[in-house]
């Protein structure tokens, strides 16, 4: 038995280990390119030229690229889009599936299974299949290009998210607490906002994350909803960079700018890993 186990973990590390590389190698590699200047974009070496004797210069690294992107203003405009709608789809979505999924998860109704089964349906529905109509449609009555023009599609999809991952953490908090709450004279909302709401915090961080992640990632809306700087965030920006001049490759200025935008991401996802953890993990539990 100690020599299967020890076979076993030495598979489970090895495959977590290929899992990792497969991840982290294309992510690195943009690092990499984001640190490269002029025509050294164009070598296949991982770190930035020249080698010295005693091996990589660190002095080699650029931050042109860095500089170049922060000092671009269709960038920054962006990058002011990308936060304002995020922020502002993501407290609509979430404040409307609590509501939504605590009714879902306490009062019983006719059609109630259908009603998530719908909900789940659309969270995989394809964008692009809606994409070209909401294009017709907003240029009609005034939408498009606008920041209500993308919060309301983002909407469409990610309250029925958070509306299943929120109603399925609702079931897993005991009843008798809030009518504890009732008995020592709260009021139903006053138990709702002061009980079962601080309980369900990991699921409500849970839903949030993967609302802002979803909306931020956005492409397709971004680059179909919209035509100038006015509304059009990062992800779509990205397309129209041309770097530090018309005649300049910008490949590295693109990669420097997607570190850019990874960065809030990966601080959301550190600041807030455990309770992502415990909504994912505490939601699965029961059906």
């Amino acid at each position: 038995m100690g020599t299967k186990n020890r076979k076993s973990q030495l598979l489970w590390g090895v495959g977590s280990l290929l899992i990792i590389a497969y991840a982290l190698v294309p992510v690195l590699w943009i690092l990499s390119l984001s640190f490269k200047a002029g025509d050294d974009i164009n070598n296949t070496q991982f770190l930035p030229t020249p080698l010295t004797i005693d091996g990589w210069d660190p002095a080699s690294l650029s931050l042109d690229n860095y500089a170049t992107v922060l000092s671009s203003d269709l960038f920054l405009t962006a990058l002011r889009n990308s936060v304002g709608i995020s922020l502002i789809a993501t407290s609509i979505s979430v404040v409307a599936a609590t509501l939504a999924a605590y009714a879902v998860a306490r009062l019983e109704f006719p059609g109630k299974r259908v009603l998530l089964g719908v909900a789940l349906m659309i969270t995989v529905f394809p964008i692009i299949a809606i994409a070209t109509p909401l294009f017709d449609l907003w240029r009609v009555i005034g939408l498009y290009d606008t920041w209500p023009g993308l919060i309301i599609p983002y909407l469409s999809f990610s309250i029925p998210l958070s509306v299943y991952v929120l109603s399925a953490f609702f079931r897993e908090i005991p009843w008798e607490m809030e009518q504890a709450a009732q008995v020592d004279g709260a009021t139903s909302w006053q138990a709702f906002r002061r009980v079962i709401v601080p309980l369900a915090a990991p699921g409500v961080f849970t839903a949030a994350i993967l609302t802002f992640f979803m909306i931020w990632n956005d492409f397709i809306f971004g680059i179909t909803l919209t035509s100038s700087e006015a509304a059009r965030p990062v992800p779509a920006a990205l397309a129209f960079f041309s770097g530090a001049s018309s005649f300049e490759q910008p490949t590295a200025s693109i990669a420097a700018a997607s570190v850019l935008v990874t960065i809030p991401v990966i601080i959301l996802v550190l600041a807030f890993q455990q309770k992502i953890v415990a909504g994912l993990t505490n939601g699965a539990v029961k059906g």
